[in-house]
């Protein structure tokens, strides 16, 4: 008999994207089929996306209300509204292996979405919103990231990119800098390092991430501030391209592997070097952690990276264990509303914003664990917009309650987004900035 549930912890089987069987669009259609019915059953994760209440509304509607009396052309409407958090994987579903039925939701949302593109069934507005590289190298022209800023501040040219482009005009979109963040940060060929703790060694090379250097530079040099102040040298990869979160969730597996073979040989010899690895977005921690070592399990450098890859937080943290943590704060924050990131959340490491934050002395963490409903681009799109902003509203519900002095999220889109949705003012803060102004830096 089927075990109700399952109480050893989730194991992730590799991705088996390059098996001929993975891209068969009817043995898709049977496991989609399998999945859905479990989860019809099930019903846990309603309230984690949108994808969990289409489908529910696709059976409930169906003739029979159960799943073999749903169209197979609507199961797709499922996965346009998944975006990959692994929030129902990570927190909520019972059913994940080891258990016996063995289900992956987000995986194989993950196979849809290849098998989507595969078929050419993409959206060029999709191709260029997900080609964060290139967007962001002509964006980043200063007299054309002016341009851009101020165009998109406008009504009637938001109304006519709606219309065009399908962006909706409500949503926000994030500014593009003139001056990224790899122009500011120099790049050091070696460094001494600082004193060793537990598994960090002392010395950090930093991933700069599309967003962080393209758009929002701000963060990335208070971390590096951050990380100074604790004696810790800090670097750029040499060169480095979009991680490929963006064509990941667009399906693109052959443009995450270009990336990987872009990327990956260059950790590989910072990692060689004596350098840890670091990325200030949490989806680019999350791919080099878990995504690329399930895609390329047997990639030796894959695997060197992924084990010498860390979250800002996670790595203050671990060094505050072992003693080699500065707590010299001079500034109080008061009460911080904090969204932890689902990205973050699902790397298993624990809370460490929150207990970084709350070793400020006269700083009260509140911690919001909910989806912001933004993803990068779900949220900029013309038919996933309201949808969006209804996920955000208990985040947004939290934030007022909690009248915070600061609020902030770990996903700096995220934190843009939940700003956007209250709409009284009021910047957000990344949380590595509130701990550069705890300092007093």
């Amino acid at each position: 008999m089927a075990r109700e549930g399952n109480l050893d912890a989730p194991t992730r089987h590799p991705l088996d994207w390059q098996n001929a069987d993975f891209y068969n669009e009817e043995s898709l259609y049977q496991e989609m089929e399998r999945v859905f019915d479990i989860c019809h059953g099930c019903r846990r994760c309603v309230s984690l996306c949108q994808s969990f209440p289409t489908l529910f509304d696709l059976v409930d509607n169906s003739e029979s209300m159960e799943v073999d009396s749903v169209a197979k052309e609507a199961y797709w409407q499922v996965v346009d509204h998944c975006y990959l958090c692994d929030l129902c994987y990570m927190t909520k579903c019972p059913y994940v292996p080891p258990h016996e039925w063995n289900l992956d939701f987000p995986h194989l949302m993950l196979r849809a979405k290849a098998v989507k593109f595969q078929k050419g069934d993409i959206l060029l507005r999709d191709r260029v919103l997900t080609s964060t590289d290139a967007v962001g190298r002509f964006a980043g022209i200063p007299i054309v990231a002016q341009t851009v800023n101020a165009v998109n501040k406008i009504g009637p040219a938001r109304k006519a990119l709606e219309a065009v482009a399908g962006i909706h005009a409500g949503a926000w979109l994030p500014e593009f800098s003139s001056r990224p963040l790899r122009s500011r940060l120099q790049v050091l060929p070696d460094a001494t390092p600082g004193e060793p703790a537990g598994r960090t060694r002392g010395k950090v090379a930093l991933f700069a991430t599309c967003y962080m250097n393209r758009n929002e530079p701000g963060p990335g040099e208070d971390l590096v501030a951050v990380l100074e102040h604790n004696g810790i040298p800090v670097t750029l990869a040499e060169k480095e391209q979009c991680c490929g979160m963006p064509k990941l969730e667009l399906g693109d597996l052959q443009a995450v592997r270009a990336a990987k073979e872009a990327n990956i040989p260059v950790l590989a010899r910072l990692v060689d070097a004596g350098w840890d690895l670091m990325a200030l977005i949490p989806s680019c921690v999350l791919m080099f952690k878990q995504e690329l070592p399930l895609m390329f399990p047997d990639d030796p450098d894959v695997q060197k990276v992924k084990n010498a890859f860390y979250d800002p937080f996670e790595y203050l943290m671990l060094r505050h264990g072992e003693g080699k943590l500065k707590t010299d704060f001079t500034q109080p924050l008061g009460k911080v509303a904090y969204h932890a990131a689902c990205h973050q959340r699902v790397q298993n490491i624990g809370q460490k914003t929150r207990e970084a934050l709350a070793l400020i002395p006269d700083t009260e963490v509140d911690i919001i664990e909910r989806c912001s409903g933004h993803d990068g681009t779900y949220a900029v799109k013309k038919e996933f917009h309201e949808f969006a902003m209804k996920i955000v509203k208990p985040v947004v519900s939290r934030v007022q309650q909690a009248e915070a002095d600061h609020y902030g999220s770990d996903c700096a889109m995220a934190g843009h987004h939940i700003g956007h949705a209250m709409d009284d003012g009021r910047a957000p803060e990344h949380p590595v900035t509130l701990l550069k102004k705890a300092y007093g830096l």
